[in-house]
């Protein structure tokens, strides 16, 4: 067990992290004051590239961190940004045509990719949850709605459960539905049902729907029956349309990330045996991300593809994740090593990947842990969400 001393330093840091450096850094350095909303991308030593697209999944994201922090410290600053997320979403991303959000907009919030991927509504889901948590705005809560039931129309799979990818800009078939173009073109995939799990535990919480919450609990048993395999611990990623599972890679980061999202979402369910499945799984999934990911100088590997080999840059996300992935399931088992491998990732990550000399976090490491400078530090998928997500989950269960 930690001694009380012991997680109150702890606790200290995670704060200092999040209140010193990553809050501010995305409040001061990432704000567009002449177009609005946020830029589209910025270098690690802080030049912006506004010609980048803006995506959806990043502003819902930062819509999410904001009013996450604004409902927790009651900071004017916190939700002013989450205000100025708000109506970025809602006045460049939402598509007045037929409804729901667009991938990507311009600077002067054109779309560029009108597409309607299920990931992106989801994220949309997630971040205006938050915001009426701390806001009570009715808008976000009807929005909100709106896009639940825009996707359970669209992309719900009444024969084999789950929901199709992507659509078109009218929700018509799309024959590309890739989530990035290192991705497979799938039907299905862990990733966009694991991010849809996460916003329908936020709209659950605020949101007592009948239909809502039948789909949350398919959804945690998707993941439980069939996105997780039993032998290995490992998820399986693609699927076709009736989830056979369409490559062998392995996602280190999204494993100990859907440890604890999944044990999380199950507890919002309140179903014991939801909730016993989900701790099971998550010690056992945070034990083979142990034994098989976390390496000798503490860092995690990211992901391994057929036959064993493994992708060795470091990425700042699944570092992120196996903070708290491992600490909840050691406050699961008790077993010291998950304790341990918590707090020597933490270590490695303030070593490694926060920035101290221009802020934030370096986002992509080699293997020796020195940074590629040249991969942006802000970018359509370089956001705040994951780390200041570990910051918020660790204050919490560090004592809150």
């Amino acid at each position: 067990m930690q001694p009380t001393d012991t997680k109150e330093k702890l606790k200290h840091q995670f704060e200092a992290e999040l209140r010193i450096n990553i809050l501010p850094y995305w409040m001061d350095k990432t704000i567009d004051r002449r177009n609005g909303g946020f830029y589209g991308a910025l270098t690690n030593d802080n030049r912006i590239h506004n010609e980048v697209e803006r995506s959806a999944v990043l502003n819902s994201r930062i819509l999410w961190t904001f009013s996450t922090a604004a409902r927790l410290y009651q900071d004017e600053a916190y939700l002013s940004t989450a205000k100025w997320a708000m109506q970025a979403l809602t006045q460049r991303f939402w598509d007045p045509k037929h409804e729901g959000i667009f991938w990507s907009v311009d600077a002067a919030g054109n779309p560029v990719n009108d597409r309607k991927h299920v990931y992106a509504q989801a994220f949309s889901i997630y971040g205006l949850s938050a915001y009426f948590q701390v806001t009570h705005d009715p808008q976000a809560l009807q929005l909100a709605k709106r896009l639940f039931e825009l996707i359970d129309r669209h992309t719900y799979d009444p024969q084999f459960g789950g929901n199709i990818e992507c659509r078109a800009r009218d929700w018509s078939r799309l024959e590309d539905m890739r989530l990035s173009t290192i991705d497979l073109n799938s039907s299905k995939s862990m990733n966009t049902m694991l991010h849809l799990l996460e916003a329908f535990t936020a709209l659950h919480g605020i949101w007592q729907d009948d239909k809502l919450t039948s789909r949350f609990k398919n959804l945690i048993a998707l993941f439980s029956n069939t996105i997780i395999d039993p032998v290995s611990g490992h998820q399986r990623l693609f699927f076709d349309d009736q989830w056979r599972s369409l490559s062998e890679n392995i996602s280190y980061g999204h494993d100990i990330e859907t440890s604890w999202l999944l044990l999380e979402a199950a507890e919002a369910s309140g179903q014991p045996a939801l909730i016993d499945q989900a701790k099971s799984n998550a010690v056992k999934m945070a034990q083979v991300v142990y034994e098989q990911s976390l390496q000798p100088d503490s860092s995690i590997l990211y992901e391994a593809g057929p036959g064993g080999h493994k992708v060795t840059d470091r990425h700042w996300w699944a570092h992120a994740e196996a903070v708290v992935g491992f600490y909840n399931a050691f406050e699961i088992s008790k077993k010291e090593h998950f304790l341990q491998a918590s707090t020597r990732v933490w270590t490695y990550i303030q070593d490694h990947f926060v920035d101290h000399k221009d802020g934030d976090w370096f986002k992509l490491l080699r293997e020796n842990g020195s940074p590629y400078f040249e991969h942006y530090k802000v970018s359509p998928w370089e956001c705040p969400y994951h780390h200041a997500r570990m910051c918020y989950e660790m204050i919490r269960r560090l004592g809150g």
